[in-house]
């Protein structure tokens, strides 16, 4: 990855002009356009991307004059490439004050709620150089602000789609801040098309305010080179349930991250993650417990087929003064290749003596008594490997709330599986 300068300042500038941009925001864009050519790129464990792809593709490009039709859908919120997202809040959200809004009129009618959460406390401008860019490069998104007290019943439904068709690179950035005691339910959809190998910088910010809950369920099926952060914010007695899908098809640095800043604040953060063929995804989930008598746990399950790579590092920090927290951890993976990687890093950092923490790792083969077992009552062998492994990854399958989100999630592992099972054969 070199450090060349991916624009100049007329074109920021331009950019800005064309989206009506916030004079805060130009002032955002131009400090973060300084910084992030001499930032130093971020570490992860065992994790070396730095000949990956991440920059290909043009950021900063005028608007097109004429727009790719757009996919029909019944998503709360969806948005293709950069276009402007299509917002369709059902009665329920409308009459509780659910606000939804592209990312670029968001700024201009909540500047205040920018100027206060926009990568300021979740995920730093400047904290390095992959966070600088996509601050100076940021070209779609979404924010959405759920009022204090609103608990919805039907959830809020994403989907978000990479168009590598202009050749733009993918900069998407979404906001969401949800008011105090509200509660409500998140099924997000990431996919990309792949025509072209243009790269992708997503960065998700949720900040979670006093009493507030969240259920965050996300299917990502990514086919470009990939940055994407995931950042928390908890305050008192809060609580954030995850329950991802890590399906993508490309090399992904996903970068996931929880502060569980208030008293009494909790997270369960829950990932299954399948990668073959010959890509890598490096998955690092942090939790670190700030405020007192908080609970952070991260159960991460993954599965490699082929020549392809999956690595998780799981980091509990429990720091200085956050007294009768909680740190837990299980992360581990399963090869079905001789020539597959797969790493698990348990990490704990304990500054508190008053404290309850824990790991568990490993990394192994599917067990050859469960596969002797269903292949003796007729299954083949792969479809024997299939039901051991989703059995594997169910912990996650059952976070879902809705069964139309886990049976697509389910549909999703199939796919990936019988994939990854024919490249290994045509291989061996």
């Amino acid at each position: 990855m070199n450090k060349k300068l991916f624009t100049s300042e007329q074109e920021l500038t331009a950019f800005s002009q064309q989206h009506h941009e916030t004079a805060a925001m130009v002032q955002i864009r131009a400090a973060a356009f300084e910084q992030y050519a001499e930032l130093p790129l971020p570490q992860f464990q065992k994790i070396n991307y730095r000949t990956w792809s991440l920059f290909n593709g043009e950021p900063l490009v005028a608007a097109p004059s004429t727009l790719k039709p757009l996919t029909k859908s019944t998503a709360t919120i969806s948005q293709q490439g950069t276009q402007p997202a299509q917002i369709q809040l059902n009665a329920e959200a409308q009459a509780a004050g659910v606000v939804a809004l592209d990312f670029f009129e968001a700024e201009q009618q909540f500047p205040e709620l920018f100027a206060k959460y926009y990568m300021t406390i979740a995920l730093a401008k400047d904290a390095h150089r992959l966070a600088a860019f996509h601050a100076a490069a940021v070209n779609s998104g979404v924010f959405v602000y759920v009022p204090a007290g609103v608990q919805l019943k039907e959830p809020l439904t994403w989907e978000f789609t990479q168009d590598t068709t202009t050749g733009q690179m993918y900069v998407h950035h979404v906001l969401l801040i949800a008011g105090e005691k509200s509660r409500f339910t998140i099924l997000e959809s990431r996919q990309s098309d792949d025509e072209q190998a243009i790269s992708a910088n997503i960065v998700e910010e949720l900040i979670l305010q006093a009493g507030a809950q969240v259920h965050f369920t996300s299917i990502d099926e990514l086919k470009s080179t990939a940055y994407l952060a995931r950042r928390a914010y908890l305050s008192a007695n809060s609580r954030l349930d995850w329950a991802l899908g890590l399906m993508n098809d490309s090399n992904v640095l996903d970068d996931f991250n929880v502060d569980l800043k208030g008293d009494g604040s909790h997270t369960e953060f829950k990932a299954v993650a399948i990668s073959a063929g010959t890509q890598i995804q490096g998955v690092t989930t942090r939790v670190t417990n700030y405020g007192q008598h908080t609970e952070g746990n991260i159960l991460q399950h993954g599965v490699i087929l082929s020549d392809a790579t999956l690595i998780f590092n799981g980091i509990g920090h429990i720091v200085k003064g956050a007294r009768d927290s909680d740190a837990q951890q299980e992360n581990r993976v399963l090869m079905l290749s001789k020539t597959a990687r797969g790493d698990a890093n348990p990490i704990l950092l304990i500054d508190e003596n008053d404290v309850r923490a824990g790991h568990a790792a490993s990394v192994g083969r599917v067990d050859a008594s469960q596969m002797y077992y269903l292949m003796s009552r007729g299954l083949s062998k792969d479809v024997a490997e299939r039901l051991v492994i989703r059995g594997f990854l169910g912990s996650v399958l059952t976070e879902i709330p809705l069964a139309e989100a886990r049976e697509k999630l389910t549909a999703t592992i199939e796919r990936k599986l019988i994939d990854g099972q024919k490249h290994r054969d045509r291989a061996e």
